[in-house]
């Protein structure tokens, strides 16, 4: 093979043949030589080939990028298309949102010396530990009332006549009454009727004397979901056609979540709503009226406004107890006369529930409509009017948006069997509440007479001395009178002086009815009694043998 001659040093191979060794190319050499040109144009094709495939697939080419600009384009038109819709929206509701504000008459009496305030700030400034003469009421002068400013919160206008909705805490005590609507205009408004006290709403509705007013329509606040879009309107601090944004965070909480009203099925909602928001509106996305805005729950220490936590009476309701204001001037609930609870696991258990669910019932009212309707202590009842039960709030609410008078259809399960009642409701008073308390004291006896101890506790038969001088004459049962520490029966929290009446549901009458029931749940794990309180309050519990 011919070598090419190039400045390079030489050694042997292993043949004895010289190998060219060649730190540097002569590329005019090559292109001399016509077997070795192929190879190297081969090889430039190759890597020109190559480096065009990575060009291909890392390179950003300009339909890519006109592709990628016009979908951040899209997303803008999208978001912008968003935006208008929420001011459209609040645009369209907030002229129906107004401010109310109110006064007080308070009475006090005239000072005994006409000293102005200068004279008590020097006063006190030199004698500081005495008090200022004619500072002290006279208590033999004349009352004098004065007008006082009161509180400041916020209303819905609901129709075009000028019906409103507030909240009844916002206009309670009022001696004036004033509306300020979205254009400034100030009216007085009248009363048209509240629904206050501790079975109430703190739903109030007002009037004032105007024609052709804008106005919000009612959603379905049966038709809200958890996560939904939701805009809060009103009065905060004073700053009127305040507007906030928001979710549903969560739907019917009831009394125990909020304090303010006993008839509750609250919407909660993350919208800002602080002090003056209260009568407020909460709308939909459609711009209806789908709650009005409560309460709030504010943090401990130096915080009172907002942390995210709101509640709002939803629309349903409202239009309920709107309707019966403006009709009646009050609000009639339905009355069932029972006592009741909630269903524990337990419960449920031994009942043959799925799941704890339903109201049972503790206690049944004499000549009550639930007594005349064949309602039993001992029942759970699952619905109403095919309206599922979860629990007691569930059954309070129910029965008294049914009104009294109305007949319902009521679900119970009785000893693990379903049964289905009609009931015709009475109404709700506070008297027919009290029947229903008896309020006893019952001091436990140290008498022993004939006895049994069992699950840790030891009863005696209720004799008729012992029902006289404990107050109850009217029931029958076995009376605890010992517990030991750490029994079953303490861990279900019954307490000395209770009544014992049921055993699974079946009646105790005497200790011999006691010792029956007992080897008839012998092999039971939980055994479910019925017993009544020193306070007078009946409950079912239930003892844990295992």
């Amino acid at each position: 093979m011919p070598l090419v001659k190039l400045k390079s040093s030489h050694k042997l191979t292993s043949e004895g043949a010289s190998q060219v060794i060649t730190p540097k190319s002569n590329i005019q050499s090559l292109f001399s030589h016509g077997k070795i040109w192929p190879k190297h144009l081969i090889l430039i094709a190759s890597l020109v080939f190559v480096l065009t495939a990575i060009w291909h697939v890392f390179a950003l080419n300009p339909a890519t990028v006109i592709a990628q600009t016009d979908a951040n384009d899209s997303d803008h038109i999208y978001l912008e298309r968003a935006n208008r819709a929420f001011i459209n929206l609040v645009n369209k509701a907030k002229p129906a949102v107004v401010q109310i504000t109110t006064t007080r008459m308070v009475s006090e009496r005239r000072n005994r010396m006409p000293f102005d305030e200068d004279f008590f700030r020097q006063w006190r400034r030199f004698f500081p530990e005495e008090s200022p003469p004619g500072e002290e009421e006279n208590p033999d002068s004349e009352p004098r009332q004065r007008e006082m400013p009161g509180g400041l919160g916020s209303g819905v206008i609901v129709s075009h006549d000028g019906f409103i909705l507030t909240n009844n805490h916002v206009i309670e005590g009022a001696s004036d009454i004033k509306i300020v609507l979205s254009d400034g205009r100030e009216f007085e408004a009248e009363i048209i009727g509240a629904d206050a006290g501790r079975d109430g709403t703190d739903l109030a509705v007002l009037r004032i004397d105007q024609k052709n007013l804008p106005y919000l329509e009612f959603g379905d606040s049966n038709q809200l979901e958890v996560g939904e879009w939701v805009v809060a309107i009103g009065s905060p601090f004073g700053l009127s056609q305040t507007v906030t944004r928001g979710i549903v965070s969560a739907k019917g909480r009831d009394t125990g979540d909020v304090s303010i009203a006993t008839y509750a099925d609250f919407i909660q909602t993350d919208a800002a709503i602080n002090r003056g928001n209260s009568g407020g509106a909460l709308i939909n996305v459609y711009g209806q009226l789908i709650g009005i805005n409560t309460a709030i729950l504010t943090g401990s220490g130096f915080s009172q406004g907002n942390v995210g936590v709101g509640f709002a009476i939803p629309s349903n309701l409202v239009r309920k107890i709107m309707t019966a204001l403006k009709e009646k001037g009050e609000v009639t609930r339905g009355w069932l006369g029972i006592q009741f609870q909630d269903v524990t696991a337990d419960i449920a258990e031994k009942a043959g529930l799925d799941k704890p669910r339903g109201a049972l019932v503790v206690a049944v009212g004499k000549g009550s409509p639930a007594g005349k309707g064949n309602l039993r202590r001992g029942d759970i009842i699952v619905s109403l009017n095919d309206n599922q039960i979860e629990d007691g709030e569930d059954l309070r609410n129910l029965v008294a948006d049914a009104g009294a008078g109305e007949q319902v259809a009521i679900k119970v399960v009785r000893k693990g069997k379903t049964k289905n009642l009609k009931v015709k409701l009475g109404k709700r008073t506070d008297g027919a509440l009290a029947s229903l308390q008896t309020g006893r004291e019952i001091v436990p006896d140290a008498e022993d007479g004939e006895s049994e101890i069992f699950a840790g506790m030891q009863v005696v038969n209720l004799t008729k001395e012992l029902a006289e001088k404990y107050g109850y004459q009217d029931e029958s049962g076995v009376l605890v009178t010992e517990l030991r520490e750490g029994s079953p029966a303490e861990k279900a929290r019954i307490q000395i002086g209770d009544l014992i009446k049921e055993i699974d549901w079946e009646p105790v009458a005497s200790i011999e009815d006691y010792r029956t029931r007992l080897k008839d749940v012998a092999k039971e794990s939980k055994i479910l009694l019925h017993v009544r309180h020193p306070n007078g309050r009946p409950e079912y519990v239930t003892l844990d043998m295992d």
